[in-house]
């Protein structure tokens, strides 16, 4: 499928992966329509920060994906749907769990049944890597058992599941998309990168982070916006799930490390008890095999994780006031 030309919805928008994948499909020649959460200041997300000319291509629609009928308005007449609205916090879903089964699943299901009532010839949903939890063997592939170890990636989990029941009962043409650990600009600092870099920024001389333990693949956003758009060109990923995974695996502490030797400043890393998840919680390692979505579609990830962290580090010390590196962001 070529994209350009055609009608297409991103839900969340204004996020962060949302927002670099719409100004991506505006390069190549979408009509994309930009659904972004509704909110009564009527602020655009990052859409806001948009160049003009970009703000100018694109349909910009307030709305919600638990609202069924004003859902069906927005989807009807469009040909392809990238679904990445959720809640995504893992710290808030322990405590407030169904509100990530009200966003989560009740409103990925009311994606797939517009979808489905349309005919919207592709929907690509938005999964996690959080939903393998700890690896049980690595690298990690789609045939992995799925592992609810927070109430955020049990939401995901049912929401692939609902996807999945879609494909399969009704031949919505679905795939589903499971990034490994994205950063890059825009990320809030509730993401381990950001928290790092935003504090040591800032003039931290001690850094609080949680566990340094747990490993991690991490993928500059870039790579995973070109994935999104590869899945959902290829006719080989319906009724698929695919990993979006640089098949590299680093702990949080090397991630540090690398970090505080990009940036040049001397920094104490400390322990933030707030900031440790429940012991059966925490997934303690990721690491992606990523030949299913080579063999499917061809995307591989060109940045380097070295590449990636030295263009956010330049980002979030052009846009510092972002950050409350004075509080623990959930």
């Amino acid at each position: 499928m070529n994209l350009s030309g055609k009608k297409v919805l991103v839900t969340g928008s204004e996020g962060f992966i949302g927002s670099h994948l719409t100004e991506k499909l505006v390069e190549l020649g979408a009509e994309v329509t930009a659904l972004v959460q509704y909110n009564s200041f009527n602020n655009w997300g990052w859409i806001d920060t948009f160049h003009k000319d970009i703000k100018k291509s694109l349909n910009i629609v307030t709305g919600d994906i638990r609202e069924y009928d004003g859902l069906k308005r927005v989807i009807k007449g469009q040909d392809v749907v990238f679904h990445l609205a959720a809640l995504i916090a893992i710290p808030y879903s322990y405590s407030s769990p169904m509100a990530y089964v009200r966003t989560n699943v009740e409103g990925t299901t009311n994606v797939l049944e517009a979808c489905r009532e349309f005919g919207v010839e592709k929907i690509v949903h938005t999964s996690t890597s959080e939903t393998y939890g700890t690896a049980l063997y690595v690298p990690i592939d789609e045939k992995h058992p799925m592992q609810g170890q927070s109430p955020y990636s049990a939401s995901k989990i049912s929401a692939d599941k609902m996807a999945e029941s879609f494909y399969k009962s009704f031949n919505v043409p679905v795939a589903t998309i499971r990034p490994f650990n994205t950063y890059g600009p825009r990320q809030s600092a509730r993401a381990v990168i950001p928290t790092i870099i935003s504090q040591i920024l800032s003039g931290k001389t001690e850094l609080k982070l949680g566990s340094l333990t747990p490993t991690r693949d991490f993928n500059y956003v870039k790579d995973t916006a070109n994935a999104f758009i590869k899945v959902a060109e290829s006719d080989s990923t319906i009724g698929e799930v695919v990993n979006a995974g640089s098949n590299y695996e680093i702990s949080i502490g090397d991630t540090v490390r690398k970090i505080i030797e990009v940036i040049g400043k001397d920094v104490k890393v400390i322990c933030d008890e707030e900031r440790l998840r429940p012991e059966k919680s925490e997934v303690n390692r990721l690491w992606a095999d990523n030949k299913k979505i080579k063999e499917l579609t061809g995307w591989e990830p060109k940045y380097s994780l070295e590449q990636g962290l030295k263009e956010t580090i330049e980002w979030i010390g052009n846009n510092l006031s972002y950050f409350k590196t004075d509080i623990y962001n959930v």
